[in-house]
């Protein structure tokens, strides 16, 4: 069924100016509609925020930019290059990794044959020729993944089956079925400590390592395709993309909280602000949290958009130091991940146990290094984080639970005694850092709990639980972390996509039941389509 206006004339809201809903707004105006994108915050970028400590803003959300391509190919669009926008400095180390009790360190490399060489020297060389294969794999799985899942609108398990066909199944069969990433690890590698560093895979999707599915062995290709570091920090990459769309005639406004979704007749009809003024639109994609649609937090009639996520099903949260230090004694590179000797009781205490890990991994950001060294004792931005439960909405009462210092505060410093084992050492004073807790980023991104990555990937059917960018209320369509294909600042970007395809394969009425899928352009029917719910 066609729609009633044309689409020069189709009205858009985009509701928050995370990377999901910038890259919306950006492709949907790149196309001629008229397009207001509203945010309660004071600036784009959603949870790829910075913070000011100390007088010098750091990065306190993602800091990692991968899979280049996505960007590239937005960008496109616009009819810009990425290198016009940005500055991004390629990373030949990955990460540098450390382990409680441990003196040696082992760096991966955007080189497969130098990481093979440390992985023989820190481990052994039957362990580097296991290494290798293991990323043949993840190579295969990726590729076989990246046109059926990444590039298209959720698929179900028919599309699925049918869009992967014989060889891309047998690629999926080889991993064994219904297998975890932790018991594939366990078929690939020997020693302990390499299962636990490539188990971390999980925790990018907020999940752990045994509930996840084997299938995100796949973020080995990711990094391998390359690793940037963003002048400006990762905030820079949504200043830049707010500034183009609105170059491109975006209306953009910030400090404008979205208190209700407007349905009318059935339809998303706008926005109604919390300053009690109304944006009335033709379509609305809201880039948030869906659980903040489905708990009815934008209004009554939005909340059947979606299903909601449920306590039990929230990925990871974290607790996270934003600090301006000195280091000392541990050569940090950009990335830097510390390991304490029984990472499963780090899982067990967040999803099972609700609390902060007894033994927690540490992930160290130096957002002033690439692959050299500061000058000694140069003070340094750093971000430190450690995984927890997503739990910050908890109701008050005496069962409460405050992520008070008297939680936080035991787990920093076994955070920091973890460092310290392992060479590293940190100094600030007390207006050098900010803490920022479950509870915390719950009041950030409210109805999540502190979630960072919407629903955690956990088990084969989670690759189908995601709602897809097509929404159960014609004219409202989802985009963001929390959405298909996922979390994470490229898959965002790519769920923003997937939204502005659909809502203009919506204004054709000849694609109107069909699957978007991504290919060179932003987007086309796939080949092989079918209705969607």
């Amino acid at each position: 069924m066609a729609t009633s206006a044309l689409p020069s004339e189709h009205r858009v809201v985009v509701v928050g100016a995370g990377i999901g809903g910038l890259v919306s707004a950006l492709l949907l105006a790149c196309r001629g509609l008229p397009v207001t994108l509203v945010d309660a915050a004071p600036a784009p970028g959603g949870k790829m925020r910075q913070v000011p400590v100390d007088g010098v803003l750091i990065d306190a959300g993602p800091t990692v930019f991968t899979m280049r391509w996505v960007f590239d190919q937005i960008l496109a669009e616009a009819g810009v290059g990425l290198e016009d926008l940005l500055q991004l400095s390629p990373l030949s180390v990955l990460a540098r990794h450390a382990w409680r009790g441990h003196a040696q360190t082992l760096d991966l490399f955007a080189d497969l044959q130098r990481s093979a060489d440390a992985i023989a020297q820190f481990s052994s060389p039957a362990e580097a020729r296991r290494f290798l294969a293991f990323c043949a794999q993840a190579k295969r799985v990726y590729q076989t993944l990246e046109g059926p899942y990444i590039r298209s609108e959720r698929p179900s398990l028919l599309s699925m089956g049918v869009d992967l066909g014989p060889r891309g199944l047998a690629v999926l069969a080889g991993l064994g079925p219904f297998a975890s990433l932790w018991r594939s690890l366990g078929r690939h590698f020997h020693d302990p400590r390499l299962q636990q560093l490539f188990g971390r895979y999980a925790t990018y999707c907020g999940a752990s390592p045994w509930a996840a599915p084997a299938t995100l062995m796949l973020v080995a290709q990711v990094e391998l395709d390359g690793v940037w570091a963003v002048e400006g920090g990762m905030h820079a990459v949504a200043l830049a993309l707010a500034q183009l769309a609105q170059r491109k005639g975006v209306d953009v406004r910030y400090g404008q909280p979205v208190q209700e979704i407007l349905v009318r007749q059935g339809r998303a009809s706008g926005v109604r602000l919390a300053d009690g003024s109304t944006l009335l639109a033709d379509s609305v994609v809201f880039n948030g949290d869906a659980h903040a649609l489905a708990s009815g937090l934008l209004g009554a009639a939005a909340r059947t958009a979606t299903r909601p996520t449920a306590r039990q099903d929230r990925s990871l949260s974290a607790v996270t130091w934003a600090l301006r230090a000195r280091s000392s004694g541990f050569p940090l590179v950009r990335h830097n991940v510390f390991f304490d000797t029984d990472y499963r009781s780090e899982f067990d205490d967040i999803f099972r146990q609700q609390r902060l890990p007894r033994q927690g991994t540490v992930y160290v950001c130096a957002q002033d290094r690439n692959d050299s060294d500061l000058p000694a004792g140069a003070p340094e931005r750093l971000l430190c984080l450690v995984n927890a439960p997503a739990d910050g909405d908890q109701p008050t009462g005496s069962s409460a639970r405050s992520f008070d210092p008297s939680e936080t505060d035991p787990c920093e410093q076994r955070s920091l005694a973890l460092l310290r084992q392992c060479g590293l050492n940190l100094q600030w004073e007390p207006h050098q850092i900010l803490r920022t807790t479950p509870q915390d980023f719950n009041r950030l991104f409210p109805a999540t709990g502190g979630a960072l990555y919407g629903r955690a990937t956990h088990g084969w059917m989670s690759s189908f639980s995601r709602p897809s960018a097509q929404s159960r209320v014609p004219g409202l369509f989802l985009a963001g972390g929390s959405v298909h294909p996922g979390p994470g600042v490229p898959m965002a970007a790519m769920s923003g996509r997937l939204a502005a395809a659909t809502l203009l394969a919506h204004l054709d009425s000849t694609s109107r039941s069909r699957r978007v899928h991504i290919s060179g352009g932003i987007s086309t029917p796939s080949v092989t389509t079918v209705p969607t719910a």
